[in-house]
């Protein structure tokens, strides 16, 4: 307890997609009986903004877009004082709600570079989940009834839209493993074996 608020004990995951961290993540924290906030932080953001949760949703996890703008803070007599992309507004908003989640609950957050807007929590640990390529397709293929060609394609799509979005908001490499506190390759456990780990982790917390 710090000054009434409740400092909640924090696990992020940042995850390749279709190395189903996501699927880990959702059974971590029903295991733990605790928050689980992945897609629920768009709507949440669009609620501390003058944007739409549609609009919080394109720019989601997206780098900032230089021809996708939000024109904000007119001021009379000296008219628009300041302009920023949508991409930009949505992580500002995004990261007020991580950093606010954080503070009230114990709770499991998902993406969206939590792991560097926590990164001075100290009750927090910062994981990141990966797996070879091959597995991560199969994955896709049965998770959204893909062919291995689109599932290729998706994955290679989702992974360099993530890597950008998180080196152009922290100025950090998203696939250097050092800077987590933990990394580990999913396609060595079932995701019992890797809720299992992630749940002793959190218990040292």
């Amino acid at each position: 307890m710090k000054g009434g608020i409740v400092m909640g004990k924090v696990i992020t995951i940042g995850r390749e997609f279709g190395s189903n961290g996501r699927a880990i993540a959702q059974k971590l924290a029903k295991v733990l009986n605790i928050g689980f906030y992945d897609k629920e932080i768009i709507h949440l953001a669009a609620e501390k903004t003058n944007l739409s949760e549609e609009m919080v949703q394109k720019a989601d996890e997206s780098k900032a877009n230089p021809w996708f703008y939000e024109i904000a803070n007119y001021d009379i007599g000296r008219g628009y004082i300041s302009v920023e992309t949508v991409n930009d507004a949505a992580f500002r908003a995004e990261s007020k709600v991580i950093k606010q989640i954080a503070e009230d609950e114990d709770c499991i957050i998902v993406g969206r570079c939590a792991d560097y807007i926590l990164r001075e929590k100290t009750d927090s640990r910062h994981i990141f989940i990966y797996a070879p390529l091959n597995f991560r397709i199969q994955t896709v293929c049965k998770r959204d009834q893909l062919s291995e060609r689109d599932a290729a394609s998706v994955v290679k799509k989702m992974d360099k839209r993530r890597r950008q979005y998180y080196n152009y908001y922290t100025d950090r490499d998203w696939n250097d493993l050092r800077q987590y506190d933990m990394a580990f390759d999913a396609s060595i456990f079932s995701v019992q074996e890797a809720v299992d780990l992630l749940a002793a982790v959190y218990r040292h917390l």
